[in-house]
Order: C-alpha cells, then structure tokens, then sequence
C-alpha cells in the first residue's frame, strides 16, 4: 500500500476518533439485511435528530477507538458494523429510542452494544434507554404535571359557581 493511501486512511482515523470522542452516546448495531430505502429512511431520522450513523471497517473502528480512549467495545466490533453516535448532551436517549423503533420494525437489526456518558452499557440498557421519553416528552410532562394544580382549582371555582347560580335560580 502506498505512503499517500495509508496517510489518507490515517486521517480517517484519526477525524473518526476525535468525533467517537465528543460523543456523548455510542450504539453498535448490525443492520444487514435492511433494504437501501429502509437504511436511508433510518439515516434521514437519525440526521434529523442530530444523531450520526457510521459504517466503517472494524479495523479503522478499532484504531479510532482506541486512539479516542473508549475501551470495552471491542467485541461488538465483529461483522458488518454501523455506529451511530451523537454529541448533543441534551438527548442521550435519542440515538437508543431510533435505534430500538427501527429494531422493533425490522428484526434484522441487532444491537451489539454501545456507551453512554462514558458507560460501557449493555443491550438491555440501551432497551430500557429507549422506553425514557425524550426531552420534549418529558418536557411536557412536567408542564402536565404543573398545570394539574391550577386545574383543579379553577374546577373548584366552576363547581362552586355554578351550585351559587343554581341556588339563586330556585
């Protein structure tokens, strides 16, 4: 192999070790067997949700870890391979919960593993990571959960108004 085409391999390392990195959430899945339009759906879901999916050779994925420190994904690191990560802190859950949608509608898609925050974490994890609202959900719960109060009481006040013009009527 030539000095050029081992620097520019070098180079993809290296851009794909400072992004494994800064990434705040890393699955590894096998999606063989998904259809192209179905791969491209998951993409363009992923993508819109700042989340970014990966297929590179288990070798440079194994260099790139290494280099970026992330230690005990080795194993998972076997057969066709795609890593979806994200940086954004602000939504772990969310490359799990596209993931695991995905998985539930196509059987063939397997997760081998991944991290999150640093956290080796298993296929169970990730499942149960899923089954989190994401941050919107939850947002809105506790918006739910707030209003309820303020609810109640301007029902109190209807009840109590209407039984007044109740009484007067007779």
């Amino acid at each position: 192999m030539s000095k050029a085409a081992i620097a520019e391999k070098e180079k993809l390392v290296d851009a794909f070790a400072e992004e494994l990195k800064a990434a705040k959430a890393i699955l590894i899945i096998n999606y063989l067997g998904l259809t192209v339009e179905e791969v491209t759906a998951m993409r363009k879901e992923l993508r819109d949700n700042d989340v970014k999916m990966k297929v590179i050779k288990n070798t440079y994925l194994r260099r790139a870890a290494a280099k970026a420190g992330i230690e005990g994904l080795e194993d998972t690191f076997v057969g066709p391979t795609a890593v979806i990560y994200t940086d954004n802190a602000d939504d772990v859950t969310e490359p799990a919960r596209i993931v695991s949608e995905y998985a539930d509608k196509h059987e063939v898609i397997e997760i081998k593993g991944g991290m999150l925050e640093g956290k080796l974490t298993s296929k169970e994890e990730i499942k149960e990571l899923a089954a989190i609202p994401g941050r919107e959900g939850l947002l809105s719960m506790l918006v739910s959960v707030l209003q309820a109060p303020v609810r109640n009481v301007a029902y109190a006040v209807k009840a109590v108004a209407d039984s007044k013009d109740e009484g007067s009527a007779e």
